[in-house]
């Protein structure tokens, strides 16, 4: 059999061929020209989704100069020589490098950057030369150069000759481009800072254009076209599976729509037989579901992302057990600036760019930081503290910086710095502290202020020590919204143990929950967590027990009667200890004075203390009571939520008065 190509399509773009198509046969054999990629031919403005920004300027600094050379004859300039892409992996660099060669008819020429490398002198030079000789002759010409990073790395920082001669060659090359913009050199890359500087000035590769990852409406139009071929039931919303999608760049959709269609196929094959023919009834009710992109989404992740952990969070508000306030102050902060931007543009006002939850250990921070991630339909990085810290100097600084490009890139985004005291500590007030951990310090506080604006990012920290951290770091601007997350009340304890036994069924009628509220003061989120989960190992461990000599189906059928009864809580609460007794709950609520209250105030409340401590019980018959009412009556306003200032100034001067006031002298005796 005869195998025809299509060549040439006119107009361009799908076509449909019927019997009035006019065909027009070549007399020679078709034969791809030196160079030239045969995909080039098959790629078009209308297969690129979500770089509509990108292709623009593309067009503008590239197909421009090669149909119109004469607007620039007329200005009296010169087009572009070369085009620098830059973005994560398979954000469609090379996508829009073929379509342009293939909307303005270009020869093409790709090559990749390791393979112009040899070992041989001058060889990777003459390789070079070639294709640009090649690309002169056949004008208008793109050369497009894949991972240039690979070959023209800054020169100061490698050590092997070759580089630095084929840098060199290169910038040769481009000086050397005299055809008036029919030869442009498209360079792609994702780690643009390592290029050699002389290469990225004007006259070389005049314009640098970022190919960023698609946001939603970018994402919908990728999977339009990654779907359009492909018979989808009439459950399938593409509008949900592009909110969804975080951080997905068109090479993740295209793999996310090829898995969904594999899930499809997997459920026909137990009904076909391989090694023969097909039935049409089965091809013809072949359809991609719903089912299909939920299982796939399962098993692909964003490739852009890898580097550092980001996830979508599936704890919700109604995961996090009290703290109401605290959700409200999170959801004004982080919720509102995405779901009413129009306000804030209205406002003419700026959403916070950071917050700090600060609070004992074990209160929910983490968990509150995951369900507004969740919440607000954000990516959230997670960074431990000490995990960024490098004892190499610059590599701390590098890993803060690819942090954040990689949070704008997967905007909306959340960074959450858990532990950040250990991260960002007072610069200078510890003797024998690190460098490292300065430099990093600046370099945050660099990036909260930089110049490329954290848009749709925010910043959470999470720390039990606020009084450690660096001063610059909370004022206006950086981490300007301070919210204190206290351990719970006794109604928030009462929440936090509704949400960990959300299944009544497993409860015993004798459980009774206000008694466990009752039993675990001092208790906070975590530790009755670990509560609840003692006392149904406790249960497991009885029913392991009592049914070690059964068979395997009875033990199997007795499963479904385990209930966790009254003595299983009594067991795990003998297991199970308090994170905060009183002296740390104090200790927890004092380190935030510093945070939480102006100086004034915190005079107020460390006048207080000193004067509750200073107090001592004199023998002084009935008003020793007094004295002692007195003293838990301002510990009391102390310590409180919701703190009123002048009743503890007026409390403080009246136990100052009565404890300075002199005893009565004692009757004389002989």
């Amino acid at each position: 059999p005869l195998t025809f190509v299509i060549t040439r399509v006119a107009p361009r773009g799908i076509a449909i061929v019927t019997d009035s198509t006019e065909i027009e046969l070549k007399e020679t054999p078709y034969e791809p020209e030196k160079g030239r990629r045969e995909t080039a031919t098959d790629v078009h403005y209308e297969d690129i989704g979500g770089l509509d920004r990108e292709l623009q300027l593309v067009r503008e600094m590239i197909e421009l100069p090669l149909r119109h050379p004469e607007l620039f004859e007329r200005l009296g300039i010169e087009p572009p020589k070369g085009v620098l892409l830059y973005g994560p992996p398979g954000t469609g660099k090379t996508l829009i490098a073929k379509a342009v060669a293939n909307e303005v008819d270009a020869h093409f020429i790709t090559l990749s950057g390791p393979e112009i490398m040899s070992k041989y002198y001058g060889e990777s030079e003459e390789r070079l030369r070639e294709v640009f000789e090649e690309a002169q002759e056949n004008a208008p010409s793109i050369v497009f150069i894949d991972e240039i990073d690979s070959i023209a790395p800054k020169r100061e920082e490698v050590k092997g000759e070759v580089e630095r001669r084929v840098v060199a060659q290169l910038l040769a090359l481009m000086d050397g481009l005299k055809t008036r913009g029919q030869v442009v050199v498209i360079a792609a890359t994702n780690l643009p800072d390592i290029i050699d500087p002389a290469l990225r000035r004007g006259g070389r590769f005049d314009r640098e254009i970022e190919v960023g990852i698609p946001d939603t409406k970018g994402r919908q139009q990728i999977f339009q076209i990654h779907t359009r071929g492909m018979p989808l039931a009439e459950d399938v919303d593409l509008n949900e599976y592009s909110r969804s999608t975080h951080g997905f760049v068109g090479a993740d959709i295209a793999l996310l729509a090829k898995e969904a269609a594999m899930h499809a196929l997997r459920r026909v094959i137990p009904h076909i037989k391989i090694e023969e023919e097909i039935p049409a009834e089965i091809i013809d009710e072949l359809r991609v579901t719903n089912e299909d992109f939920i299982e796939a989404h399962k098993h692909v992740e964003p490739s852009a992302m890898r580097e550092v952990l980001v996830e979508i969070p599936d704890v919700k508000w109604e995961d996090v057990g009290g703290l109401e306030d605290v959700k409200a102050e999170l959801a004004e902060a982080v919720e509102w600036p995405l779901k009413f931007p129009e306000i804030f543009d209205a406002l003419e006002t700026e959403p916070p760019r950071g917050i700090l939850l600060f609070g004992p250990p074990g209160t929910g921070k983490t968990l509150l930081a995951k369900a507004v991630a969740n919440e607000s339909e954000s990516n959230f990085i997670s960074i431990k503290g000490p995990e960024l810290l490098s004892k190499w100097v610059g590599e701390s600084e590098r890993g803060v910086r690819q942090v954040f490009r990689k949070a704008r890139q997967a905007a909306p985004s959340i960074i959450f710095f858990d532990e950040i005291d250990a991260l960002m500590p007072k610069r200078g007030a510890y003797i024998g502290s690190s460098h490292v951990t300065e430099s990093v310090v600046s370099q945050i506080l660099t990036e909260l202020d930089g110049l490329e604006e954290l848009t749709n990012v925010v910043v959470l920290g999470a720390t039990n020590r606020p009084d450690m951290l660096d001063d610059a770091l909370l004022r206006p601007g950086r981490l300007d919204r301070m919210i204190y997350v206290p351990p719970p009340d006794r109604e928030g304890r009462k929440k936090i143990f509704e949400v960990y036994l959300r299944n009544k069924d497993i409860l015993a009628k004798g459980v009774d929950i206000d008694e466990l509220v009752e039993k675990t003061e001092g208790y906070v989120g975590a530790d009755i967590e670990a509560l609840v989960r003692e006392a149904k190992i406790s249960a497991m461990r009885e029913f392991i027990a009592l049914t070690a000599e059964k068979s395997e189906e009875e033990r199997r059928q007795a499963v479904g009667n385990v209930m966790i009864e009254k003595k299983h809580f009594e067991d795990a609460l003998s297991r199970v200890r308090g994170s905060l007794d009183l002296d740390r709950l104090e200790e927890a609520e004092r380190h935030s004075w510093q945070i939480l209250y102006n100086r004034e105030q915190q005079s107020t409340l460390e006048e207080a203390i000193s004067v509750i401590n200073r107090t001592k019980i004199r023998e002084t018959g009935e008003t020793e009571q007094e004295v002692r009412d007195l003293m838990q009556a301002l510990k009391d306003a102390v310590y409180q939520r919701k703190k009123d200032f002048g009743e503890i100034r007026r409390l403080t001067g009246e136990l100052k008065t009565r404890t300075e006031r002199p005893l009565p002298k004692a009757g004389m005796a002989y």
